[in-house]
């Protein structure tokens, strides 16, 4: 993802005698709502030559991996922020020597590397002249729940709490009587001949991100599944009619998704409960289905999301799903890519999973688990037949789903792949 912010800075500076144009490169705007990132690997070493657009340094935040590019040619002379550490936004990340002068900087920027190798000291971020005050409706607000600015965690600049803070406290529970979350009991140390054959690797903060967020899920929504099972075969018996002219006219090949995007959004558009979110003691209803569809990647799972999948023709969700799903596994998803998202669908039946309970992805109200594709004896008209099967289920907030509305959810999803032509038709 391209930098959205100014991301470098110019000097001027004397080496060997000579002045020469230095570029600082620092941390650009990540997104709405981040604030830090960790840098994860350097892509260069001090002294190397960097060409324009080419990538220097890769920063971790709690969605995406973004790149960062060298905004000139020239020579990398140094390294201000080693991997693994945590930067603000405007941070200084390195510094490059510009153009042909930096073919002058590159031997003293050589000889400067051993000292780059050692424990670089924690960088600094953006100046930080102490925690600011809650915001005017953010203070009535916490004054209203008897809460205290300490006991939120705020997003705005330099840490201030916002009103939609303390809102997103109050929907989680927390009071002025909570105590803190006990710390996690300590590892128990392993056996002496066990140490050396463990390895132990640090958290990248994505998956640091998904920790915290299931978990937060379980805390927060009163979670609750239920399943269904739905005969693929009237679907697969469709999309291998007409798979070839498909992917010959669309230029991309036909698969399942595009059918339980559809399924899913025609059961939204009647169940709206189950595309809404609570917000306090509010209430959203979406008249609007974004449709995030969980990736598995290297780095962690990830959920990139159809925007206005309701709008759209099964050819159009499969290209943009194609899109979403090549972009998060290069790494190059945008922020934009995943937020937003209404509800989700989570297909573990690509790796083989034949049943689960998936968790909700917060603050979303439901989301829709996919399983294998499994040919099961099934009774049909009182006689007994081989059916290609799936097990669905459904994960619902019973905070706001009712049990009626989650069930009926399932079997229109069920109804529509069953019976494709209800698609089309929009019954």
């Amino acid at each position: 993802m391209p930098p959205t912010a100014e991301t470098h800075r110019q000097k001027h500076s004397l080496i060997n005698g000579i002045e020469i144009m230095a570029t600082e490169i620092r941390v650009p705007t990540l997104g709405e709502s981040v604030s830090e990132a960790t840098v994860g690997t350097w892509f260069k070493k001090v002294g190397d030559t960097v060409k324009v657009d080419e990538p220097l340094v890769e920063l971790e935040t709690d969605k995406v991996t973004v790149e960062v590019p060298s905004p000139v040619s020239g020579v990398l002379t140094e390294i201000v922020a080693a991997n693994g550490e945590t930067v603000g936004l405007g941070a200084l990340l390195g510094q490059i020597a510009e153009g042909a002068a930096g073919a002058v900087a590159a031997e003293p920027a050589k000889a400067a590397a051993p000292a780059a190798a050692a424990p670089a000291a924690p960088a600094v971020s953006a100046p930080a002249a102490g925690a600011m005050p809650a915001a005017p409706a953010a203070a009535k607000m916490l004054a209203e729940n008897n809460l205290s600015a300490d006991q939120v965690e705020g997003s705005g600049k330099r840490g201030q709490v916002l009103k939609g803070d303390v809102i997103a406290a109050v929907a989680k529970g927390v009071t002025t009587a909570a105590a803190p979350a006990p710390a996690a009991a300590p590892r128990a140390p392993s056996a002496a001949g066990d140490v050396v054959r463990e390895e132990r690797v640090k958290m990248t903060r994505l998956r640091q991100t998904i920790a915290k967020r299931l978990k937060d899920a379980q805390n927060t929504a009163a979670m609750l599944t239920t399943y269904n099972e739905v005969d693929m075969s009237a679907v697969m018996s469709l999309r291998n009619k007409y798979k070839d002219i498909f992917e010959k006219k669309h230029g991309v090949k036909l698969g399942f998704m595009g059918f339980f995007t559809k399924a899913v959004t025609h059961a939204l558009k009647e169940l709206p409960a189950v595309n809404a979110e609570i917000d306090g003691t509010d209430i959203i209803y979406k008249n609007y289905c974004h449709v995030g569809m969980a990736v598995g990647t290297d780095k962690g799972l990830v959920v990139p999301v159809i925007r206005d999948a309701d709008q759209m023709t099964v050819a159009e969700v499969e290209k943009e799903l194609g899109r979403l799903a090549k972009a998060a596994r290069d790494g190059s998803l945008s922020m934009a890519d995943m937020q937003g998202g209404t509800f989700t669908i989570t297909n573990g039946g690509v790796y083989g999973s034949l049943m689960s309970s998936p968790i909700l992805n917060a603050p979303q109200s439901g989301i829709l688990g996919m399983h294998k594709i499994q040919e099961r004896p099934v009774a049909i008209g009182g006689q007994v037949v081989i059916r290609p099967m799936m097990y669905l289920a459904l994960s619902y907030d019973h905070r706001i789903v009712d049990g009626k509305e989650a069930v009926t959810f399932l079997v229109r999803v069920k109804e529509s792949l069953e019976d494709p032509e209800r698609l089309v038709l929009d019954l």
